[in-house]
């Protein structure tokens, strides 16, 4: 995985500082188009920070700012997904969401929502009346006022994307550092010499990928910052599998100033989710869960789908998002440094990696950077973990199911902990596999992992907990 070779270049022409979904995005980007490339993340795996917990749906950007960078980005990552996807064994469940409307506040909301997403080149949607939106989902609770039904909205796996994001470059010949924090740097009008707490590295360009703590990156490297991280906390409530029956759609709020509100769905991983909240915090690290919000989270959600409340809770998690004091994202090239902090990428940072990359590789022809896209890149395939596709469990020579709940067999363990992009903690091989992230939250299968796993993750399990 280039993480112990001796033979590391000298010079990288980019360092992408930040294993999210958006350094994973950038990485390929940079790589498939000729460009020597390391990843540089300080946690033991990748997804550690604001990816590891998102709703796992792919947006239009139906209701991003129009003429937003977002909405730009969006529509690209979106278009690019779809394009690439079949190639790298990456899922969709195409469902469509449905905005709905529960107030008259709302219901006047409604038709210029609708513009905005014909604004944003999401043409397609449909107005529906009350009775029109039961009868695609008569699962509804009582007080629904209309909606309108965006049918290009789609879900897919959070995880597995950014997995093969970074797995496509590295196979393709870029480098992984993990446990590599990088706590300053100078530019010598040439290239970059990055300190970190794994040496020194040289890179002709950076890009400043480092999520919840981009702005503390850009006043190490480049001496200022021109926003500051807000992080916005989501709280989820995961049910059981039985649960997914109730709801074909993705049911979506009619959105406030600063959230998407509360969302109902399936994933795809056979649950059905609701949430996130929207808590602004100090703490960049830790999203505690809250009981009453939880309770709260979970009423909101059987008043949405009555039927709810007779499903159980699987799990409960949280996550923080990298808000700031703008509506937009905070993509700023720094010509003078070669140098391009990407931050602010908020909840819909799955949806738009791969249009931010493509931007944001466009902006470093300012540095004069320039390679030889790579003619016949390899295309790795990931593990397929979405309960709609052919699982692993179904297929022979897997050597058994080692968590039941999930359908996780031996293989896709041992896959998760080798190869080129190996997982560091028990959180990487969760992200990989879905291992312990079923009903039992690992009761039955912990001893056997356990033993699958010592001396293979640089985190051992018994210090690496249950992160989600």
């Amino acid at each position: 995985m280039h993480e112990v070779d001796i033979t590391q270049p000298d010079l990288f022409d980019v360092a992408i500082v930040g294993g999210g979904v958006i350094g994973c995005a950038l990485a390929r980007r940079f790589t498939l188009d000729g460009a020597t490339v390391v990843l540089l993340e300080k946690a033991p795996d990748i997804l550690d920070g604001a990816s590891k917990g998102n709703s796992g749906i792919l947006h239009t950007g139906f209701d991003a700012p129009p003429g937003s960078l977002e909405a730009a980005c969006i529509a690209e990552g979106y278009r690019e997904y779809l394009e690439i996807r079949e190639r790298l064994n990456l899922p969709v469940i195409r469902c469509g969401a449905l905005v709905i409307a529960w107030t008259d506040e709302e219901t006047a909301a409604l038709p210029g929502l609708v513009d905005q997403a014909i604004r944003n080149g999401v043409a397609d949607v449909e107005p529906l009346t009350a009775a029109e939106t039961r009868r695609l989902e008569p699962g509804l609770g009582a007080g629904l006022r209309a909606s309108f039904r965006v049918p290009r909205e789609y879900l897919i796996d959070p995880w597995a994307a950014p997995h093969a994001y970074l797995l496509q470059a590295i196979v393709n010949g870029a480098w992984l550092r993990r446990g590599c924090e990088v706590t300053g740097g100078d530019f010598d009008g040439t290239a970059w010499r990055l300190a970190t707490t794994l040496g020194s590295i040289r890179a002709r360009v950076v890009v400043n990928a480092a999520g919840l703590y981009g702005d503390i990156l850009d006043e190490r490297l480049i001496g200022r910052r021109d926003f500051t991280i807000r992080p916005r906390k989501g709280q989820f409530v995961v049910y059981d599998k039985p649960a997914a029956s109730l709801a074909s759609h993705i049911l979506l709020p009619v959105p406030g100033k600063t959230t998407k509100g509360i969302v109902v769905c399936r994933t795809a991983y056979g649950n059905l989710l609701v949430g996130p909240t929207a808590e602004d915090q100090e703490d960049r690290r830790e999203a505690a869960l809250e009981p009453e919000t939880l309770r709260a989270l979970s009423r909101r959600g059987e008043e949405i789908l009555p039927a709810l409340a007779g499903h159980d809770v699987t799990a409960i998690y949280a996550g923080l998002r990298p808000a700031t004091e703008f509506k937009d994202y905070q993509i700023r090239l720094h010509a003078d440094r070669n140098y391009v902090t990407v931050g602010g990428i908020r909840s819909t940072g799955l949806s738009s990696a791969l249009g931010t990359a493509r931007h944001v590789h466009g902006l470093c022809a300012a540095f004069g950077f320039s390679a030889t896209p790579l003619a016949e890149p390899a295309w790795p395939m990931v593990g397929m973990m979405c309960e709609t596709e052919q699982r692993d469990w179904q297929r022979p020579g897997n050597g058994g199911i080692v968590c039941h709940c999930e359908r996780v067999t031996r293989r896709e363990v041992e896959e998760a902990i080798t190869g080129p992009l190996a997982a560091g903690s028990l959180a990487g091989v969760k992200r990989r596999t879905r291992v312990t992230m079923g009903r039992c939250q690992g009761f039955y299968c912990t001893a056997d992992l356990a033993a699958m796993t010592r001396d293979r993750l640089v985190v051992p399990m018994a210090g690496g907990g249950h992160g989600a």
